[in-house]
């Protein structure tokens, strides 16, 4: 088993395989990594491109190549000196083909007597399984009965036995499951779900045979030797995800163990067996680095003049999240309140207090002084819901109460939806902002609280996860590495966006301050692929259009306006102003990342210019051919120009991987470096005990103050050289050294003693 230093995530899919995975072992090995880090490789729903929708958990996924290519992976990894980290979904089930997941069909078949019935978390009480797939209740007509399965266009259900017989309307009303309109799920469906996806069914993995059989294949995996680590898939579904995580560290105890919980600022976590989490909160530390707080009153009152409407930001959240409570999740929320029969009020004082959460939910008793909180607001919110909260109250704080575990399993959901899927793209004053695990209202940062949080993640969590892009990013770093540029210049964009939306006017303010800050920061780029990424972001929002509802001539009208900004000279001159600032941010923040305390992991293709949407445009193939020749260059010596072909970016990026992985000892302590002179709030430098880091921030207020001048690093005495120029600097006898030296080549320095 191998340490891991450094993963590069690889999205493998039937279109990129375990053997096209296998082929970029000696890539990987040449950029510094020491581990490929995948997506989901157990079977999952047939035709399934990201892996999250696993069906059967016995074996690897025959549309990567099954076990046979898995085997090839391994070898082909360690081969080159390389393990591997997988990511696995306890959490839930893909069901969109029954017939692909073995349990799900059993339990469709036989209903609860089943022995697959325990795998699912279902309410039985409330009779048949619920499926919502039908076009409108009235479909039942176009149900048909074909080799012993009933039917429905292409999705096919079993039949139970001696039910066979009869219209096709009257076999469905035998069996263990109803299928009805799928207009109906949100409201009425009988199984937990992933958030509101109905083809992924909550699975029960606290019963201790549902983990085994569920999880056997990986731990098998690990138990060979072929593991080295294991990211774990929101685990805040769970029952009680602290046990879970203690059943897993015992299947595998030396793992590198990561979970993908998305703290809220400042949130602690229980005491789990983990190293760290997967990097969102590591994403938002180092974005806020390389914003601009001076920017935020311009860019408010653009927002305000762009809407209408002067955004308070806490209180959209407890509507969106409200909205998810009582739309997309109400049959979660009429569940919960089912468990408290006699209160008429449950129902409403639930809902406010999934509103009124402020994180993601609580482990109890770990986590009492949250639900307390979301009380005391709902009880000035609501006053007149007191006497229901005042029941409810006793059994929320109660762990071993259902009420109390289901709540703590759906205030995750809530918030997920309510604010990364709605709020987030319902509020776009400054969208490089709203990330996973970040928060909108915060508008940037100093360096000294960069320090601050970085130091606090060197003494508590120094392997976790570290990352700026990942499948579940709605902007790549480089994307937003531009938008940050806005903020240095907001009175010049908000005169460009007056601009532009007299020429391509968007009828929704919001989604149109969206597109302009998109499109400048993507340029150039394919008009279907920003028009793709903005109809989703739109219908995620649901104000003027939605998924279950689109508006045509809404997203005609945006549609009209991409295809106006994409041929405007003007948009072009803009983007092409800001986009070299954006490589300065884009080149910092990386080595930041790689860098800081943690472990960095590396999105597939992002060791390049990377101008990637929310998914599924950042899973597009990605040219290896082109970095694999880029990379060779580098390494005979080629010092590459910042410029748009983003070799500068795969040189600091093969750079600090490899030191990390070959020099380990140089990373483990943190001590901010202090910056002087006239211009050391243009720079930020930490000292990770004996690899120095130092980044160029905030470059166009740089340049407009004539450059470093006489701002200073006051490096440790000693002889000190870049790694990535390999020039050299003497610290010490003659003073510290001046930032116009230090970087003068880039604007940004990894440093070693020479």
């Amino acid at each position: 088993m191998s340490t891991v230093r450094g993963t590069y995530r690889v999205q493998v899919q039937p279109e990129f395989d375990l053997r096209s995975a296998a082929g970029l072992a000696d890539y990987l090995r040449d950029l510094g990594v020491t581990q490929l880090y995948s997506a989901p490789l157990l079977q999952s729903t047939p035709g399934s491109q990201h892996g999250y929708d696993v069906a059967d958990h016995s074996h690897v996924n025959t549309e990567l190549g099954g076990a046979e290519a898995f085997a090839a992976l391994k070898d082909a990894l360690r081969a080159h000196g390389l393990g591997l980290v997988v990511d696995i979904v306890p959490n839930h089930a893909g069901v969109a083909v029954p017939r692909a997941n073995p349990a799900w069909w059993d339990v469709l078949r036989r209903g609860r007597d089943s022995e697959y019935a325990r795998w699912f978390d279902i309410d039985w009480d409330r009779g048949p399984v619920l499926i919502p797939v039908l076009g409108s209740d009235s479909d039942v007509s176009s149900l048909t009965v074909e080799d012993g399965e009933l039917r429905y266009y292409e999705h096919a259900y079993p039949i139970a036995e001696g039910t066979g017989d009869g219209s096709p309307q009257e076999v469905h009303d035998r069996q263990h499951y109803r299928l009805v309109d799928w207009r109906r799920g949100d409201g009425e469906i009988t199984y937990r779900r992933f958030f509101a996806i109905a083809d992924l069914a909550g699975l029960r993995v606290e019963d201790p045979t549902v983990f085994n059989a569920t999880h056997g294949e990986i731990l098998r995996w690990y138990a060979e030797g072929g593991l080295d680590g294991i990211r774990v898939d929101h685990p805040d579904g769970l029952l009680d995800p602290g046990e879970y995580l203690q059943r897993l560290r015992v299947g595998a105890p030396e793992a590198w163990l990561v979970v993908e919980k998305i703290a809220e600022p400042g949130e602690e976590l229980p005491e789990w067996p983990i190293d760290g989490l997967t990097g969102y909160d590591a994403l938002g530390e180092v974005g806020a680095l390389f914003v601009d707080p001076a920017g935020e009153d311009a860019f408010t009152a653009l927002d305000t003049e762009l809407t209408g409407v002067t955004t308070d930001y806490p209180e959209l959240l407890y509507a969106s999240k409200k909205d998810v409570a009582t739309g997309m999740l109400r049959a979660e929320l009429r569940r919960l309140a089912r468990l408290v029969p006699d209160e008429p009020q449950a129902e409403a004082a639930l809902a406010e207090l999934l509103a009124a959460f402020p994180v993601y939910r609580s482990y109890l008793p770990f986590g009492l002084d949250h639900l307390a909180s979301a009380l005391v607001t709902v009880r000035e919110r609501r006053p007149e819901l007191g006497p229901a909260l005042d029941t409810l109250e006793a059994r929320l704080t109660d762990p071993d109460d259902e009420l109390a575990i289901r709540f703590q399993q759906t205030s995750g959901a809530v918030m997920a939806k309510g604010a990364e899927d709605t709020a987030f793209y319902r509020w776009t004053r400054f969208v490089a902002l709203n990330e996973v695990g970040g928060d909108p209202q915060h508008f940037g940062g100093s360096a000294s609280a960069f320090h601050e949080a970085a130091a606090a993640r060197q003494a508590h969590w120094p392997r976790g996860m570290t990352t700026l892009s990942t499948h579940d990013t709605k902007r790549s770093e480089d994307v937003r590495a531009r938008m940050a540029v806005l903020a240095e210049i907001p009175d010049e964009w908000a005169t460009a966006v007056r601009r532009w939306r007299e020429v391509a006017p968007v009828p929704d303010g919001a989604i149109a301050h969206l597109l302009w800050q998109t499109v400048v920061a993507t340029y150039p780029i394919s008009a279907s692929r920003l028009k793709g990424a903005l109809q989703k972001s739109a219908r995620e929002a649901r104000t003027v259009t939605s998924w279950n509802d689109p508006n045509e001539e809404f997203e005609a009208a945006l549609e009209a306006a991409i295809d106006t900004a994409l041929a405007s000279p003007d948009v072009a001159a803009f983007a092409e102003l800001v986009t070299p600032y954006g490589w300065v941010n884009a080149l910092g923040q990386k080595l930041v990342q790689l860098t800081m305390p943690g472990i960095p992991d590396t999105y597939q293709g992002t060791e390049l210019w990377d101008n990637s949407l929310v998914d599924p445009d950042n899973r597009r193939p990605v040219d290896f051919d082109a970095r694999r020749k880029l990379l060779a260059r580098l390494d005979d010596g080629w010092l590459p120009p910042l410029d748009a072909e983003g070799a500068a970016k795969l040189l600091v990026t093969s750079r600090a991987l490899r030191l990390r992985r070959d020099r380990p000892e140089l990373f483990g302590s943190y001590t901010p470096i202090a910056v002087s002179g006239s211009a050391a709030d243009h720079a930020a430098a930490f000292d990770r005990g004996g690899a120095i880091t130092v980044v160029t921030r905030l470059p166009i207020g740089l340049e407009r103050r004539g450059g470093w001048g006489d701002t200073v690093l006051e490096l440790p005495d000693g002889e000190w050289k870049d790694v990535l120029t390999g020039a050299e600097y003497s610290a010490g006898a003659d003073g510290p050294v001046g930032l116009i030296d230090v970087l003068s080549r880039y604007p940004v320095a990894l440093l070693t003693r020479v």
